[in-house]
């Protein structure tokens, strides 16, 4: 090339100014990116946002979540099934096979709050591989203990619930560190389809595993699955996700900004103090939870653990026909709950108030089952008792996404211990109502009175919820 005349000003060839290094990530991610087809209009976007969330990092928490819920209800409701050739082996009267089902439930009463002050400080991940195994290990050795005495074998039960109780604080954590806002509701529907498909898979299972190993052989085969789902969790999940070696830069950064957690505490701040338990309990909305979850606790239980029964003393069908319609309803729940989920968040993009979704679903979860258990009572047929019960159980899930998400919202640095509290006021209401239905039996002889009673207070805890209950942010330490 020729050079420039003498006149003409020489331009210096500079390298571009330097750049300041940028740190070097601490997990692998793949490159930021829009989901496929996020810039579409309409449809396209939409589609292209529920495709991203079926092959997200965080639908994987959330189906290990269900698969972990439902074993926790299968191991339960086994002894819903085996209670019918148990009493018959030993002689039980209803009321005695009600203080055996209830069993579960002693150790369940305080669990709960300990284990949500462990998954507070813990986290979920550790405090729910902890409660797998050993629930898994209870489950595991009841053959064994039944073998022995009749107490022993409660022991494995109360253990089993000791266990359990971390189960659910565990999940709120794990939705609450893994989802943005507008998912959560779905994510729970996800992770409580999980526990109802337990209830469906214990019923129908465990007559079948019983005519073949004989009544102790579900408890060993639930055991072993929890043996193996916990060495699954250990290694595919993580606590949070910034901690997840190959979740992408979008979808970290798509949950990041979702989310209203609070300040992170150092290990200093989390060990200044207990939390606050009379500042908790002297707000309104603390008792619209722990009102909700009484109720549910106590519908839920009656149903899961009467129902073969049930159908077995009123309409006299075997135990595997009992299994079989006690069963169907919990499928429908599974569908229901995550339907529920969908809507719910669906209303919170739209524009409708938290608090306003949470009292609707709530509503729905409350007052639809107290109807369907009126016309429960008046069934002539087991067909049409199982449509009756399965439109009951079904509209039950719509409260996953009223008062079991709403932990989250009015309390996210005590969410754990919050659903503890309330998950001991349920389990009170679960005992009371397990066992109450056997003595009502024994005195009435029928379960209808019975029913009838469930209905009124599903109605009664309705409107206290409706009028207490709240889905904004609570002031539980006086800071503002």
């Amino acid at each position: 090339t020729s050079r420039p005349p003498p006149w003409q000003p020489r331009r210096l060839l500079c390298p571009a100014p330097l750049q300041p290094l940028r740190p070097l990530a601490r997990h692998r991610t793949r490159p930021v990116a829009a989901p496929p087809g996020a810039s579409a209009a309409g449809g396209g976007e939409a589609q292209a946002l529920a495709a991203e969330f079926m092959t997200s990092e965080r639908v994987k928490v959330a189906a290990m979540l269900g698969l972990a819920l439902a074993l926790c209800n299968a191991d339960r409701v086994v002894m819903s099934v085996a209670i019918v050739p148990l009493s018959q082996a030993y002689g039980w009267t209803p009321s005695f096979a009600g203080v055996v089902q209830s069993s579960f439930l002693w150790g369940y009463l305080v669990s709960p709050i300990i284990g949500g002050a462990l998954v507070d400080y813990y986290g979920g991940k550790r405090v729910m591989a902890y409660g797998v195994a050993l629930w898994s290990f209870a489950t595991f050795l009841s053959p064994w203990a039944a073998a022995r005495s009749l107490w022993l074998f409660i022991s494995t039960r109360i253990l089993l619930g000791v266990a359990e109780g971390v189960a659910l604080p565990c999940m709120n954590n794990m939705v609450l560190r893994w989802f943005p806002r507008t998912e959560r509701s779905s994510a729970v529907g996800i992770a409580m389809a999980g526990f109802q498909l337990g209830n469906t898979i214990g019923l129908l299972l465990s007559p079948i595993i019983m005519s073949r190993t004989g009544t102790f052989g579900p408890f060993v085969i639930f055991g072993l699955f929890g043996f193996l789902w916990v060495l699954v969790w250990i290694s595919a999940i993580t606590g949070t996700p910034g901690e997840h070696p190959q979740i992408s830069a979008y979808e970290l950064e798509y949950i990041t900004k979702g989310q209203k957690l609070v300040k992170p505490q150092v290990q200093g701040e989390r060990l200044r103090k207990i939390p606050p338990f009379r500042n908790l309990l002297s707000k309104w909305p603390t008792w619209a939870l722990i009102s909700a979850n009484a109720m549910h606790s106590w519908g839920y239980f009656v149903i899961l653990s009467w129902m073969p029964v049930y159908f077995k003393t009123i309409f006299h069908v075997n135990l595997r026909e009992a299994a079989w319609f006690s069963a169907i309803p919990w499928v429908m729940m599974a569908v229901l709950g995550y339907v529920a989920g969908v809507v719910s968040d669906a209303l919170i993009r739209n524009g409708t108030s938290i608090t306003l979704t949470r009292k609707i679903m709530q509503t729905i979860g409350f007052v639809g089952p107290g109807i369907a258990l009126i016309g429960l009572n008046a069934a002539k047929s087991p067909a049409i008792a199982s449509a009756w019960l399965t439109i009951a159980v079904g509209l039950m899930s719509f409260g996953h996404s009223g008062f079991l998400v709403n932990f989250q919202e009015i309390a996210p640095q005590y969410a754990g211990v919050l659903h503890g509290m309330a998950n001991t006021a349920g389990t009170f209401a679960a005992i009371l109502g397990t066992i109450g239905a056997g003595f009502f039996v024994d005195r009435m002889g029928s379960f209808r009175g019975f029913l009838t009673l469930t209905s009124l207070l599903y109605f009664s805890s309705a409107l206290f919820w409706d009028i207490f209950a709240t889905g904004e942010r609570v002031d539980f330490d006086g800071t503002s």
